[in-house]
């Protein structure tokens, strides 16, 4: 709904249609009721989701755009490279990601693409790992080292051998990382570092619902429910994910 919130959005999120502000849910004309300028709330919860879903996506796509190479080069190169590769992984995971994915956006500057950037950075550690583990494994299989005698160059063996035989675990975690990413673009949008105002978002508007909290509870209940259902929803996909692409071995 929020992908086609231009489609399905009933009134400008941005200009005040309400005639009067913090109508109550289920008000005529405003189902979810307006905020404290007087915007129709359904509207802004439409547009409010496009920030996270965008957010979420494109840094989980960065990420592990950046970090699965790396892993997969220490993972099978190995030595001083590999070693060298990892410890800067180390370094950057030293600090709590979320804090780090702060400290980035806050020397960047507030804005869509700076959110993406500083999240998609303090993942980049996440899928680095997963990849060296994933491709240490790999490299030891009969079809590597039958690819090492064939001759082949070591890019060919780690991107054409190693990496299409590890992409079901990569595929699970991308999609549980999305929720991770979600949660941080929410908090960061909280703090004010996201989307600016008056463009609609579920993190921000949770922050100026506080303000009516007592009077308008809905105004942080909704989006915050929101929020928790998206993160909750990209959790089960990534369970469903997991059971599909590594099924468990019978062992009985």
């Amino acid at each position: 709904m929020s992908l086609l919130a231009p489609l399905i959005a009933p009134y400008d999120p941005i200009d005040a249609t309400a005639p009067d502000t913090l109508l109550p849910l289920f008000s005529p004309g405003h189902l979810l009721g307006s905020d404290i300028f007087g915007r129709d709330q359904l509207s802004r919860i439409l547009w409010g989701g496009r920030p996270l879903i965008a957010t979420s996506l494109a840094a989980v796509a960065l990420a592990l755009g950046i970090g699965f190479p790396i892993g997969l080069t220490a993972g099978y190169s190995g030595g001083f490279v590999g070693a060298g590769l990892m410890r800067l992984m180390d370094a950057m995971l030293s600090f709590p990601l979320i804090l780090l994915a702060m400290m980035l956006v806050a020397a960047l500057g507030p804005g869509l693409v700076n959110v993406i950037v500083a999240i998609a950075v303090s993942q980049v550690p996440v899928f680095a790992r997963l990849g060296r583990a994933l491709t240490a494994r790999e490299a030891a299989r009969e079809y590597v080292l039958a690819a090492r005698a064939a001759g082949f160059s070591p890019s060919h063996i780690a991107l054409l051998e190693i990496a299409p035989n590890v992409l079901g675990p990569v595929v699970v975690q991308a999609t549980s990382v999305i929720a991770v990413t979600a949660g941080y673009a929410a908090a960061l949008s909280y703090l004010g570092l996201g989307i600016q105002p008056p463009e609609p978002d579920w993190g921000y508007m949770v922050k100026e619902a506080q303000e009516v909290l007592m009077i308008a509870p809905s105004q942080a209940i909704v989006p915050g429910l929101l929020i928790t259902g998206f993160v909750t929803a990209c959790n089960f996909v990534g369970d469903d994910l997991r059971d599909i692409l590594t099924p468990q071995e019978d062992v009985s």
